[in-house]
């Protein structure tokens, strides 16, 4: 289906709105966790619940998300499906096993998604400081320009480097931070994750799957505080955005 198409079909649906399009997340949750010294990162304490837990129950809250697909690896799943009962995830109707890359995950998920689905939301399960607004102004763009992915301007100088050598410095005021949850309508994310697939393209995230089929994403509003936990000291930073939150 080529882009024009993709985005009439797009066009076509929003004419006949009257209440919030049907939305499906999926949780990327089946990375390997490389960087954490041998811990589960999504299943490491964060202010006495998992990691994982806070990224659910943000998705739960929010209006625009009807159903939540967590992809993960196989000896987690059983672990999520506890923490969604625990946590009464109500909108969690799938956990399922991811594949070897984050693309493969993703297609998993995007396969099992409900039929009515318009809109889906690719979030990190390792990103647990999510708020409801992030989510829906990214929802609010993607509904006007098919595709929004939030994030915050950088605030370091970039260098490229080659061998070691510094090459370039890009322009800082054009660089930005991206975030998750990333937000497509449908048909676009189906064409833009079959594209890379068949393409074998190097994708970082689910942005630049959709670029490479032409779509420009939307820069929705992110924050500093939606860090993604990579490495322990992580932990201790997302703990410390929680305390000044509840102090507030």
């Amino acid at each position: 289906m080529g882009v024009k198409r993709i985005i009439a079909k797009a066009l076509g649906r929003a004419a006949t709105w009257n209440k919030l399009p049907f939305g499906t997340a999926i949780v990327a949750a089946a990375g390997a966790s490389e960087r954490m010294e041998g811990e589960d990162k999504l299943f490491a304490d964060l202010s006495g619940l998992p990691v994982l837990g806070w990224s659910l129950r943000a998705l739960e809250a929010s209006p625009h998300i009807h159903e939540i697909i967590v992809v993960t690896r196989e000896e987690s799943i059983v672990p999520a499906a506890e923490l969604c009962a625990e946590l009464e995830i109500t909108k969690a109707t799938k956990i399922l096993c991811g594949g070897e890359d984050r693309l493969s995950s993703v297609l998993i998920g995007l396969e099992e998604a409900s039929s009515e689905a318009e809109y889906i939301a690719v979030h990190d399960g390792a990103r647990p400081l999510v708020t409801e607004g992030i989510i829906a102004d990214a929802f609010s763009k993607a509904y006007r320009f098919h595709a929004a992915c939030p994030g915050v301007p950088v605030n370091d100088t970039v260098k490229r480097v080659k061998n070691g050598f510094v090459e370039e410095t890009p322009e800082r005021g054009a660089l930005y931070a991206a975030q998750t949850p990333q937000v497509f309508a449908v048909d676009v994310l189906k064409a833009a994750l079959h594209n890379a697939r068949v393409k074998k393209l190097p994708v970082t995230d689910d942005c630049c799957a959709a670029e490479a089929i032409g779509i420009k994403p939307a820069i929705s509003h992110g924050s500093y505080e939606n860090i993604k936990i990579t490495r322990p000291a992580d932990l201790l930073t997302a703990a410390a955005i929680l305390e000044s939150r509840r102090e507030k």
